[in-house]
């Protein structure tokens, strides 16, 4: 092991950020040089020697609750979604090989031509072998988020920390930052305090599965350029989230 990967406060990190984050000021899907510069962030984690799991949303491509909301039937709605989380991850992989970091995409929904099947034994031993595993399609079930398709996963690989990547705050708000001037911020707040007040971390069900499962999460500011790795290395801003 070398000086740099001793540093590192994780071995293995769920990273889940959210679609809306791959589509830099665009309104709508994928902003290349956004998507390669968060493959910058991942590969200088990367590079210490900590093993990575990857959830992105779908939300620059297409939402199944806001389909649900305009008539769309909920189930193909969610699978619709679910569709799109796949095209977010292999865009992501594509970034990822480009700058020589060897990536799996791994789908709930079986399509060979595209991406590996969900299968936990082969994903643990992608991550042994430092391939970066990016989970695509949730759970493989509508009605679930890719919040909780993240925790799940997390559980599953069994991870060290989710760190939740937000743009445009720096952790966890007792109210929206962006709207509200004397906003505060936590540096510790514990599971059932977001569930209580509804702070804007994760979706209920996946801050059970974390609070029941003993799984900090960490908010931290993607855009912030080496926030990620800071954080690694023991520093940064950021807002933990446990028990």
């Amino acid at each position: 092991m070398t000086e740099t990967e001793t540093q590192a406060k994780f071995k293995r990190v769920m990273l889940k950020i959210s679609g809306e984050a791959l589509m830099g000021d665009q309104g709508f899907g994928l902003h290349p040089p956004t998507v390669e510069r968060i493959a910058l962030e991942v590969k200088s984690v990367h590079d210490m020697g900590v093993e990575i799991c990857m959830v992105i949303g779908g939300g620059n491509v297409f939402r199944g609750l806001q389909g649900s909301a305009q008539g769309m039937e909920r189930t193909t709605a969610d699978y619709m979604g679910m569709l799109a989380t796949v095209m977010n991850a292999l865009a992501m992989q594509s970034a990822l090989e480009g700058l020589g970091v060897f990536t799996r995409v791994i789908s709930a929904i079986t399509m060979n031509e595209v991406a590996e099947p969900y299968i936990r034994r082969r994903a643990v031993r992608h991550l042994e072998k430092k391939r970066v595993c990016i989970f695509a399609a949730g759970t493989g079930n509508p009605y679930f988020t890719t919040d909780t398709a993240a925790t799940l996963r997390a559980n599953e690989m069994s991870c060290e920390a989710i760190f939740m990547g937000k743009n445009g705050v720096d952790g966890v708000y007792d109210k929206d930052p962006k709207k509200h001037a004397d906003a505060k911020r936590f540096d510790v707040v514990t599971y059932d305090e977001v569930l209580a007040k509804r702070l804007a971390v994760m979706d209920a069900s996946a801050i059970a599965l974390a609070r029941d499962n003993n799984l900090p999460l960490i908010v931290f500011p993607l855009d912030t350029p080496g926030g990620f790795k800071e954080i690694l290395e023991g520093n940064g801003t950021f807002t933990r989230v446990q028990g």
